[in-house]
């Protein structure tokens, strides 16, 4: 079965493999911000930043309009103490687009930044610009502290090294953040009466949310987009997210639901073998030393969640590599599908980063660290009840993990002290307004995601075949109807708000 070449390459490379594994060991435990407590999937809506890019690249793929104007704010580090520290200040970057704004009391359209930097959102988060006209809509994008052009005291590096400057890191300072550089947008720019629409996708859609919950006098009303704010504190079960990849895969096909499935043990059968590490790694065209069967499975796993999570038309990434999977010819045995499905959606590259999916990022560190602080997601699973080998989600071990890296132990349950969760229909009914939770409900995160009516101003509007912020997303003719129609509902949910608004203005 593995080939007398690939035995004797793994024979001369094995002391170099081995010394290079113990460096790399080293390299982790003297650098604890780099070891990843338990994997919680990025919630960003570009499924182009997941892997190991050139930005560069990805960034002139589509050039950003000269319509946007790059500006920066003076702000505060620390919005809830009065300590000399917390008068520190950075400078944040927001972008301004007036093409189509209607001057004084005409709406502003305000994107909050998630965990990346915002140079991503200005050139696919498409549902502002589509629709500024229609609104005469002052568009604005404000990028999330400690990301891109807006991370105090330095370097991304600097800053999640920085124990005594850490801290200032979470979603309350970041809203904050967007509370003030709002009123003073409004203060500039003589726009006391413009309405204001807050948008966000993924994390940002959960920014949103609790904007509008916590800043009522600043956003007129959210659209959240698979914002999955109900996958904390043990709200949504655990496998939920897994549940839903599965599901996915399933339904494209269930032959090759079966193959991936029965792969994780045919993975670690070869592996247990003699050179049976090697064999993967040329298996499967692994880019330098594969070290352990979890390794492989880490990769593969990610390339399963990333296909469902952004299983998007007109590609259906899912539906594509399915289809590579049941296309072999009969005889391939099961690696030789899973590659094949792999070859597909990797496009064909000479060799594949087994790391594509956990390189160190500006990024990744930053989402590491607010998944260790106070982003807890329990995602995991049991046995036998998704397509992957069980993983449950340990909380006793993610704190002391998280404490192990950062020195300092999660909290896991202030996401809903702080910005609610539990019985939410109950208490957002009473209180509540003006928000719109939109769902692709082929999105793994829609597990978390509010898919009901909660009153008459808070709506749910999803469609069966959506994927992850797909309703943002920048607007294709090729997109297909019920897309075209989740964005309609959208446009005249935020249409009745400001008409209201602007006749509350007159009484």
């Amino acid at each position: 079965m593995i080939n007398m070449e690939a035995q004797k390459s793994f024979r001369f490379s094995f002391q170099f493999y081995h010394l290079l594994l113990i460096l790399l060991l080293q390299s982790i435990l003297s650098n604890s911000v780099l070891a990843i407590p338990h994997k919680i999937p990025r919630l960003t809506p570009h499924r182009e930043t997941l892997t190991r890019r050139d930005p560069n690249k990805i960034l002139s793929a589509s050039a950003i309009s000269d319509d946007f104007i790059t500006l920066f704010y003076t702000q505060t580090i620390d919005h809830f103490n009065y300590g000399p520290q917390s008068y520190a200040t950075f400078q944040q970057r927001y972008v301004i687009n007036f093409k189509y704004w209607g001057g004084s009391n005409s709406p502003i359209f305000a994107y909050l930044g998630a965990e990346e930097q915002i140079d991503f959102d200005l050139q696919s988060i498409g549902f502002l610009s589509a629709n500024a006209r229609h609104f005469s809509a002052l568009q604005v994008y404000i990028e999330h502290r400690y990301y891109g052009e807006s991370i105090p005291f330095g370097t991304m590096e600097q800053a999640m090294n920085d124990i005594s400057t850490r801290g200032y890191f979470n979603s309350a300072q970041a809203i904050a953040d967007y509370a003030e550089v709002l009123i003073h947008i409004k203060d500039k720019f003589s726009a006391q009466n413009s309405p204001i629409i807050v948008f966000g996708g993924s994390y940002g859609g959960m920014l949103a949310t609790w904007f509008r919950l916590k800043y009522p006098h600043i956003a007129l009303g959210a659209l959240a987009s698979s914002a999955p704010i109900l996958y904390f504190d043990n709200i949504t079960p655990q496998n939920g997210y897994y549940s839903i990849v599965t599901k996915d895969f399933k339904e494209a096909s269930k032959s090759c639901y079966e193959t991936i499935r029965r792969s994780w043990a045919e993975i670690d059968k070869i592996a247990s073998m003699q050179y049976g590490l090697s064999y993967l790694g040329n298996k499967f065209k692994i880019c330098g030393p594969l070290h352990s069967p979890q390794e492989l499975k880490g990769y593969l796993e990610s390339i399963y969640t990333a296909a469902a999570q952004y299983n998007a038309p007109p590609e259906y990434p899912v539906s594509m590599i399915c289809s590579a999977i049941d296309g072999e010819p009969t005889g391939t045995d099961i690696l030789g599908r899973i590659f094949a499905g792999v070859n597909s959606y990797k496009k064909s590259y000479p060799c594949y980063h087994i790391n594509d999916y956990s390189y160190q990022s500006e990024s990744s560190l930053g989402w590491t660290w607010q998944t260790c602080s106070e982003m807890v997601m329990p995602l995991g699973r049991g046995i036998n009840d998704t397509m992957f080998p069980p993983s449950p989600f340990n909380l006793d071990q993610f704190i002391k993990d998280c404490k192990s890296t950062y020195g300092v132990p999660p909290r896991p349950h202030w996401v809903t002290t702080y910005y609610g969760g539990h019985d939410i229909k109950l208490i957002l009914r009473r209180f509540g307004s003006n928000i719109i939770f939109s769902n692709g409900l082929r999105d793994p995160y829609s597990s978390g995601g509010v898919l009901e009516d909660i009153s008459q101003s808070i709506l749910a509007v999803s469609t069966v075949n959506g994927s992850h912020c797909l309703d943002v997303l920048l607007p294709d003719q090729s997109d297909p109807s019920w897309l075209v129609e989740q964005r309609n509902k959208e446009i005249e949910i935020i249409d009745v708000w400001i008409a209201k608004y602007y006749a509350d203005l007159l009484v």
